[in-house]
């Protein structure tokens, strides 16, 4: 993976209900939303893992538009983010992220499905890396890819939280 040039990253610990998690933007938009309750050391790893040097510089000012979104999805109250991402990671990973922002809120898919989608159908396990890369929980659903066989699996922030994601959005449909 090539690493990008100095970013500036402006952050927040963003607390809701039983969630407290990390969250990121850069000039461009948002860039990450942590597992629950992890370690500011989550952040700081995948920043210096995609960029060469990092400013790291709490904002809550800057990334309050961004918060408020994800609050109100919590809640039910929105079903689509309108303000910017910004996403880093390989062109493969870039495909496998936009194929996720086109699954309608309250609905599935497999793996196999994304990897259809991107006419990659031999490529299922590359799809599940590339899905596991996501940097932006909830705003980049892969809280909404299951597997073929209808079971939840694996997910960044924790089964139980990809759960209550899916669990919120049936309840809001």
């Amino acid at each position: 993976m090539t690493k990008h040039s100095e970013k500036i990253i402006y952050w927040m610990m963003l607390k809701h209900d039983e969630w407290s998690l990390y969250i990121a933007a850069t000039a461009e938009g948002l860039c990450y939303v942590g597992s629950p309750n992890a370690s500011f050391g989550e952040l700081a790893a995948w920043g210096k893992k995609r960029f060469s040097s990092i400013q790291l510089l709490e904002d809550k000012e800057t990334l309050k538009p961004y918060a408020m979104e994800l609050i109100d999805y919590i809640e039910g109250r929105r079903k689509d983010f309108s303000l910017p991402i910004d996403l880093h990671g390989t062109p493969f990973q870039q495909i496998v992220w936009r194929a996720m922002q086109e699954i309608p809120y309250g609905e599935t898919v497999s793996y196999t499905d994304i990897a259809a989608r991107i006419d990659k159908p031999a490529s299922v396990r590359a799809v599940g890396t590339a899905i596991g890369a996501n940097p932006v929980l909830i705003t980049v659903p892969c809280h909404r890819v299951i597997a073929k066989d209808g079971k939840l699996t694996g997910y960044r922030g924790g089964l139980a939280m990809k759960k209550q994601l899916l669990e919120l959005e049936k309840l809001f449909k």
